[in-house]
Protein backbone atom coordinates (compact mmCIF):
# COMPACT_ATOMS: atom_id res chain seq x y z
CA UNK A 1 0.00 0.00 0.00
CA UNK A 2 1.54 3.61 -0.60
CA UNK A 3 0.97 6.05 1.35
CA UNK A 4 0.38 9.44 0.78
CA UNK A 5 3.49 11.40 -0.10
CA UNK A 6 2.82 14.68 0.71
CA UNK A 7 1.35 13.79 4.24
CA UNK A 8 4.45 10.97 5.39
CA UNK A 9 6.38 11.92 8.33
CA UNK A 10 9.25 10.20 7.44
CA UNK A 11 10.92 10.15 4.01
CA UNK A 12 12.80 7.05 4.82
CA UNK A 13 10.85 4.28 6.87
CA UNK A 14 12.57 0.93 7.04
CA UNK A 15 11.18 -2.24 9.36
CA UNK A 16 12.74 -5.44 9.40
CA UNK A 17 14.75 -4.95 6.03
CA UNK A 18 16.62 -8.12 4.98
CA UNK A 19 19.01 -8.39 1.85
CA UNK A 20 20.63 -11.89 1.61
CA UNK A 21 22.91 -13.12 -1.23
CA UNK A 22 22.86 -16.51 -1.03
CA UNK A 23 23.81 -17.49 2.24
CA UNK A 24 25.06 -14.39 2.94
CA UNK A 25 22.97 -12.03 4.73
CA UNK A 26 24.31 -8.04 3.84
CA UNK A 27 21.50 -6.54 6.00
CA UNK A 28 19.97 -8.42 8.75
CA UNK A 29 16.65 -6.48 9.75
CA UNK A 30 17.23 -2.81 9.64
CA UNK A 31 14.53 -0.53 11.40
CA UNK A 32 14.94 3.00 10.24
CA UNK A 33 13.11 6.05 10.36
CA UNK A 34 14.38 9.68 8.68
CA UNK A 35 12.14 12.38 8.93
CA UNK A 36 11.55 14.94 6.34
CA UNK A 37 14.22 17.91 5.69
CA UNK A 38 16.37 15.64 8.16
CA UNK A 39 20.67 14.99 7.08
CA UNK A 40 21.55 11.56 8.28
CA UNK A 41 24.76 10.59 8.26
CA UNK A 42 24.94 6.45 8.84
CA UNK A 43 28.49 5.28 9.41
CA UNK A 44 30.27 1.91 8.95
CA UNK A 45 33.49 -0.01 7.91
CA UNK A 46 33.44 -1.52 4.57
CA UNK A 47 31.24 -4.62 4.36
CA UNK A 48 29.07 -3.42 7.06
CA UNK A 49 25.55 -3.23 4.21
CA UNK A 50 25.90 0.78 3.88
CA UNK A 51 26.19 0.08 -0.12
CA UNK A 52 23.35 -2.53 -0.19
CA UNK A 53 21.21 -0.12 2.04
CA UNK A 54 21.76 2.94 -0.63
CA UNK A 55 21.08 -0.11 -3.25
CA UNK A 56 17.85 -0.67 -1.87
CA UNK A 57 16.69 2.67 -1.08
CA UNK A 58 17.08 3.63 -5.05
CA UNK A 59 15.64 1.26 -6.14
CA UNK A 60 18.62 -1.05 -7.65
CA UNK A 61 17.68 -4.49 -5.67
CA UNK A 62 14.43 -5.62 -3.72
CA UNK A 63 14.41 -6.47 -0.50
CA UNK A 64 14.45 -10.46 1.03
CA UNK A 65 12.06 -9.68 3.53
CA UNK A 66 10.76 -6.65 5.61
CA UNK A 67 8.99 -3.35 4.53
CA UNK A 68 11.20 -0.61 2.88
CA UNK A 69 9.08 2.60 1.77
CA UNK A 70 11.02 6.12 0.10
CA UNK A 71 9.02 9.05 0.19
CA UNK A 72 5.81 7.14 0.90
CA UNK A 73 6.51 4.81 -1.91
CA UNK A 74 7.16 1.15 -1.40
CA UNK A 75 10.16 0.06 -2.91
CA UNK A 76 8.43 -2.93 -4.40
CA UNK A 77 5.68 -1.60 -6.10
CA UNK A 78 6.22 2.11 -6.75
CA UNK A 79 9.76 2.32 -8.26
CA UNK A 80 9.09 5.23 -10.83
CA UNK A 81 7.58 6.95 -8.30
CA UNK A 82 10.81 6.60 -6.19
CA UNK A 83 13.19 7.41 -8.93
CA UNK A 84 11.26 10.43 -9.70
CA UNK A 85 12.05 11.89 -5.85
CA UNK A 86 15.60 10.69 -5.50
CA UNK A 87 18.80 11.78 -6.35
CA UNK A 88 21.97 9.39 -5.65
CA UNK A 89 25.62 10.23 -5.60
CA UNK A 90 28.27 7.69 -4.83
CA UNK A 91 32.06 6.88 -5.01
CA UNK A 92 31.30 6.18 -9.24
CA UNK A 93 30.42 9.51 -11.04
CA UNK A 94 28.50 7.47 -13.62
CA UNK A 95 29.41 10.07 -16.20
CA UNK A 96 29.69 9.70 -19.50
CA UNK A 97 33.88 10.60 -20.44
CA UNK A 98 33.51 11.41 -23.85
CA UNK A 99 30.70 14.14 -23.18
CA UNK A 100 30.87 17.50 -21.99
CA UNK A 101 29.95 18.76 -18.88
CA UNK A 102 26.83 20.38 -20.50
CA UNK A 103 25.70 17.14 -22.28
CA UNK A 104 25.95 14.80 -19.38
CA UNK A 105 23.61 17.13 -17.50
CA UNK A 106 21.24 17.93 -20.15
CA UNK A 107 21.36 14.07 -20.87
CA UNK A 108 20.59 12.75 -17.87
CA UNK A 109 17.52 15.74 -17.69
CA UNK A 110 15.96 14.77 -20.80
CA UNK A 111 15.82 11.18 -19.00
CA UNK A 112 13.63 12.59 -16.14
CA UNK A 113 11.56 14.06 -19.04
CA UNK A 114 12.26 17.97 -17.67
CA UNK A 115 10.96 20.95 -19.09
CA UNK A 116 13.62 23.50 -20.53
CA UNK A 117 16.37 21.02 -20.36
CA UNK A 118 19.03 23.42 -21.54
CA UNK A 119 18.10 26.59 -19.14
CA UNK A 120 17.47 23.56 -16.52
CA UNK A 121 21.22 21.92 -17.05
CA UNK A 122 22.97 25.56 -17.26
CA UNK A 123 21.59 25.87 -14.29
CA UNK A 124 22.66 23.61 -12.03
CA UNK A 125 26.30 23.26 -13.45
CA UNK A 126 26.48 26.91 -12.70
CA UNK A 127 25.22 25.81 -9.07
CA UNK A 128 28.25 23.29 -8.59
CA UNK A 129 30.89 26.53 -9.87
CA UNK A 130 31.90 24.69 -13.41
CA UNK A 131 29.99 26.77 -15.98
CA UNK A 132 33.50 27.80 -16.90
CA UNK A 133 34.08 24.22 -17.72
CA UNK A 134 30.53 23.24 -19.06
CA UNK A 135 31.87 22.82 -22.99
CA UNK A 136 34.50 20.89 -21.84
CA UNK A 137 34.78 16.91 -22.01
CA UNK A 138 34.70 15.11 -18.76
CA UNK A 139 37.89 13.27 -19.12
CA UNK A 140 39.68 16.25 -19.05
CA UNK A 141 38.00 16.78 -14.94
CA UNK A 142 39.88 16.18 -12.20
CA UNK A 143 38.49 13.90 -9.41
CA UNK A 144 37.40 16.86 -7.33
CA UNK A 145 35.40 18.11 -10.50
CA UNK A 146 33.73 15.02 -11.57
CA UNK A 147 32.34 14.49 -7.90
CA UNK A 148 30.79 18.52 -8.17
CA UNK A 149 29.70 17.46 -11.90
CA UNK A 150 27.85 14.51 -10.20
CA UNK A 151 25.88 16.81 -7.97
CA UNK A 152 24.30 18.44 -10.46
CA UNK A 153 23.52 15.08 -12.59
CA UNK A 154 21.85 14.01 -8.57
CA UNK A 155 19.94 17.55 -8.65
CA UNK A 156 19.36 18.05 -11.84
CA UNK A 157 15.34 16.89 -11.35
CA UNK A 158 15.04 18.32 -8.30
CA UNK A 159 14.69 15.49 -5.98
CA UNK A 160 13.25 15.17 -2.78
CA UNK A 161 15.85 12.95 -1.73
CA UNK A 162 19.61 12.91 -1.56
CA UNK A 163 21.17 9.51 -1.34
CA UNK A 164 24.98 9.80 -0.51
CA UNK A 165 27.28 6.45 -0.53
CA UNK A 166 30.78 7.22 0.37
CA UNK A 167 30.74 10.57 -1.62
CA UNK A 168 34.15 11.56 0.04
CA UNK A 169 36.09 8.47 -1.68
CA UNK A 170 39.12 9.95 -3.99
CA UNK A 171 38.54 13.52 -3.06
CA UNK A 172 41.81 15.50 -1.69
CA UNK A 173 41.65 17.70 1.05
CA UNK A 174 40.56 20.55 -0.93
CA UNK A 175 38.04 18.81 -3.13
CA UNK A 176 36.46 17.36 -0.11
CA UNK A 177 36.32 20.69 1.37
CA UNK A 178 34.22 22.27 -1.93
CA UNK A 179 32.15 18.92 -1.60
CA UNK A 180 31.15 19.79 2.03
CA UNK A 181 30.10 23.48 1.38
CA UNK A 182 28.10 22.01 -1.75
CA UNK A 183 26.23 19.58 0.72
CA UNK A 184 25.94 22.35 3.59
CA UNK A 185 24.01 24.13 0.75
CA UNK A 186 21.96 21.45 0.19
CA UNK A 187 20.83 20.80 3.29
CA UNK A 188 19.83 24.52 3.75
CA UNK A 189 17.12 23.93 1.08
CA UNK A 190 15.79 21.40 3.64
CA UNK A 191 16.13 18.22 1.46
CA UNK A 192 16.15 15.04 2.84
CA UNK A 193 19.69 13.43 2.90
CA UNK A 194 20.89 9.93 4.03
CA UNK A 195 24.77 9.47 3.54
CA UNK A 196 26.65 6.93 4.57
CA UNK A 197 30.68 7.02 5.16
CA UNK A 198 33.45 6.22 7.10
CA UNK A 199 35.12 9.35 7.58
CA UNK A 200 33.84 10.70 10.84
CA UNK A 201 34.82 14.47 10.38
CA UNK A 202 33.20 15.29 7.57
CA UNK A 203 29.94 12.37 8.40
CA UNK A 204 29.68 14.43 11.92
CA UNK A 205 29.75 17.70 10.46
CA UNK A 206 26.66 18.36 8.50
CA UNK A 207 24.60 15.63 10.27
CA UNK A 208 21.30 15.89 12.43
CA UNK A 209 21.31 12.37 13.01
CA UNK A 210 23.63 9.43 13.23
CA UNK A 211 23.38 5.78 13.12
CA UNK A 212 26.40 3.23 13.10
CA UNK A 213 25.68 0.16 10.65
CA UNK A 214 27.67 -2.63 11.62
CA UNK A 215 27.86 -6.77 9.97
CA UNK A 216 24.46 -5.67 8.62
CA UNK A 217 22.38 -4.50 12.02
CA UNK A 218 22.15 -0.80 13.04
CA UNK A 219 23.92 -0.83 16.48
CA UNK A 220 23.40 2.77 17.01
CA UNK A 221 20.85 5.32 16.21
CA UNK A 222 20.49 9.02 17.66
CA UNK A 223 20.37 12.61 17.41
CA UNK A 224 24.13 14.34 16.74
CA UNK A 225 23.21 16.25 20.37
CA UNK A 226 23.46 13.10 21.89
CA UNK A 227 27.25 12.54 21.62
CA UNK A 228 30.19 13.73 21.96
CA UNK A 229 32.30 14.86 19.46
CA UNK A 230 35.46 14.08 20.59
CA UNK A 231 34.55 10.62 22.16
CA UNK A 232 32.75 9.56 18.76
CA UNK A 233 35.58 7.51 17.39
CA UNK A 234 35.75 5.52 20.49
CA UNK A 235 32.33 4.76 20.85
CA UNK A 236 32.73 4.14 16.88
CA UNK A 237 35.25 1.37 17.15
CA UNK A 238 33.35 0.18 20.00
CA UNK A 239 29.83 -0.35 18.24
CA UNK A 240 31.98 -1.89 15.68
CA UNK A 241 33.92 -4.52 16.92
CA UNK A 242 30.76 -5.61 19.33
Amino acid sequence: MTISAENVQYDIQAEGLKKSFGNFDALRGIDLRVKRGEFMTLFGPNGAGKTTLIKLLATLTSPTSGTLSVYGYDVRKDVNNIRSVIGVISHDPYLYDNLSAFENIKFFGTLYGLDDVDNRARSVIKQVGLEKRMNDLVRTFSRGMKQRLTVARAIVHEPKILLLDEPYTGLDQHGAQIFGEMLSDLKSQRRTILMTTHNIDEGLDLSDRIGILAKGKIVLDCSKTEIQRSGFKDLYISKVEQ
